[in-house]
């Protein structure tokens, strides 16, 4: 099958690889039809990593089912389906409370297996597809996995109707994150640097914009709230924005509220100077949110299938970009160059 692999650099190739065989007997084979550009894959943009190089990336997929084990009973071959590929051991106590998203194995685990959207082929447990209605194209299905990435974020969150919210970072996670919180009922503040974005969040509902590159996003937050601050502000920014937008954030919230942290911390270490002392005497909370899993008996990406399906979450205008596999160097570049190209979700077709 045609795959992209990472090169040393960085960049991709496009190479000929063997294609996946089943597992297991509860296992799919799907084709893949649309894969996404997340924010994680970008940070790995002409990165060097040794790790990396030879490796089948991406996360965001959707498709159809072409071979299914013996013992699978939810789908069958021609079916259009999205793959869930937040995957942990399913041995750890985690996995056994449907917490797999905190798995300590989870990044080996679905790397191995299901983080394979580059490629034309990709194996992945039954329990892992879902079916998708005739209506939901591929490119929204691709979305499936960054919403709920929102909706995990939300629900810790407990956000309620007629909240004050923030989102900070009008990326793809932060424009879902908006979709979401106008669906449940809140008023939304979006910030961020480009103007594309910032009109985009607006078009989707967002109450307020600020450009933080002309406007003090603490002021304005304050006066949006009538001095309290918001109730509850969604980082979505992260990787080289958070010693910035982490504290932004903590002074935006307002005394008893809540800072969710969605976006990704680069690996390792980070030192965020924060005025815990004004965070303890607020109570302010401060909650970390990874990847999805399930939210009481729910599992989340069903969950989003199913809004997306009944048409209570408009995630087309997101879609910002096309490419297909063999530009995918070209479709990288495009959506990290965000403020010249006003990419949001740049989806790649794998023909």
């Amino acid at each position: 099958m045609k795959a992209a692999l990472k090169n040393l650099d960085g960049t991709f190739q496009i190479a000929e690889v063997d294609r996946p065989i089943l597992p297991g007997t509860d296992w799919v084979i799907m084709r893949v039809r649309v894969a996404g550009i997340c924010g994680t894959d970008l940070r790995h943009w002409k990165v060097e990593d040794p790790s990396l190089e030879c490796h089948i990336m991406g996360h965001e997929l959707a498709g159809e089912i072409v071979e299914v084990g013996a013992d699978v009973f939810n789908v069958q071959p021609g079916d259009r389906v999205v793959i869930e590929t937040v995957m942990g051991d399913g041995v750890c106590p985690w996995c056994h409370i449907q917490r797999y998203n905190i798995c300590e194995h989870l990044y080996d685990v679905r790397t191995k297996y299901v983080s394979r959207a580059y490629a034309e082929y990709v194996a992945a447990p039954a329990t892992k597809v879902y079916k998708l209605p005739d209506h939901m194209s591929f490119e929204e299905a691709a979305l499936v996995d960054t919403l709920s990435v929102c909706l995990h974020g939300q629900h810790l969150s407990g956000l309620a109707i007629n909240d004050k919210v923030a989102v900070i970072g009008a990326g793809c996670i932060g424009l879902g994150q908006t979709i979401l919180a106008k669906a449940s009922g809140a008023d939304v503040m979006v910030t961020d640097i480009v103007d594309s974005a910032l009109d985009l969040a607006r078009s989707l509902g967002a109450d307020a914009i600020v450009n933080t590159q002309r406007e003090d996003p603490v002021e304005r937050v304050m006066t949006w709230t009538d001095g309290r601050g918001a109730d509850i502000v969604f980082e979505c920014a992260g990787g080289a924005a958070m010693p910035i937008t982490l504290p932004q954030a903590t002074r935006m919230v307002r005394r008893g509220g809540k800072v969710v942290v969605i976006g990704g911390f680069d690996e390792g270490e980070s030192t965020i100077p924060l005025e815990w002392q004004r965070m303890q005497m607020s109570e302010i909370q401060l909650i970390l949110s990874a990847s999805f899993a399930f939210h009481d008996i729910y599992s989340e990406q069903g969950q989003i299938v199913e809004l997306i399906a009944k048409g209570k979450l408009d995630v087309g205008k997101l879609i910002t970009h096309r490419f297909k596999l063999d530009q995918i160097n070209e479709a990288f570049a495009t959506a990290r160059d965000k403020e010249r190209t006003g990419a949001v979700f740049v989806p790649i077709t794998i023909e």
